[in-house]
């Protein structure tokens, strides 16, 4: 019986793999519950939750023929989903650092208007940061995004790239040197404006 699920999930995700919709289809159909339930236990968080599915299938669709084989699509889709989530969660922990750095100093809980401050802030940095990436070059932005939105190691980078994996780490420090510097400076014109 095993064996025959095995196979029968390899065939969906082959099928999926060839760009078959209804196949992404039944894959979703059959895991999105299960994918939340998992989600949820490590995010506490329903809308990060179902954020980070939909970015989830959403990069298998595009990756779909870059992806490796599977016999247990659960399996798969799990890892994925748990390395999205916790991407998802250090972009905000990333951002929210910045606007409570500030708030450290302090013993007594920030005020509405502070909050509604500090929440602008982390929406300006982040829109900063949007600036910095749009500036790299096509490599270094496809570099960065498969590293850090789609957590692969330079191995698979370097895989799907068509690269060497030295050449992958060359490429995106680079890239993070280039994005330190665009913050920096587009941080320093904010506060002087």
């Amino acid at each position: 019986m095993k064996v025959h699920k095995q196979t029968e999930e390899s065939a969906l995700w082959e099928a999926f793999k060839q760009g078959d919709k209804a196949a992404l289809g039944r894959i979703y159909e059959q895991y999105v519950e299960a994918l939340f339930t998992y989600g949820y236990y490590f995010a506490k968080d329903k809308a990060l939750v179902e954020d980070a599915i939909h970015e989830l299938f959403v990069e298998l669709w595009r990756m779909r023929a870059n992806l490796s084989d599977t016999t247990s699509i659960k399996y798969y889709l799990f890892r994925a989903l748990q390395r999205k989530i916790c991407h998802l969660m250090d972009q905000e922990t990333v951002f929210s650092r910045l606007v409570d750095t500030a708030n450290l100093a302090r013993d007594t809980a920030p005020s509405i208007e502070e909050n509604l401050i500090a929440q602008e802030q982390s929406e300006e940095y982040k829109q900063i940061l949007s600036k910095g990436l749009v500036l790299l070059p096509q490599r270094q932005l496809q570099a960065v995004h498969l590293r850090f939105f789609d957590n692969l190691d330079t191995r698979e980078i370097a895989d799907i790239m068509g690269m060497n994996e030295q050449s992958v780490r060359n490429i995106i420090t680079r890239a993070l040197h280039k994005l330190r510097a665009s913050f920096s400076l587009f941080l320093l014109f904010w506060l002087l404006w």
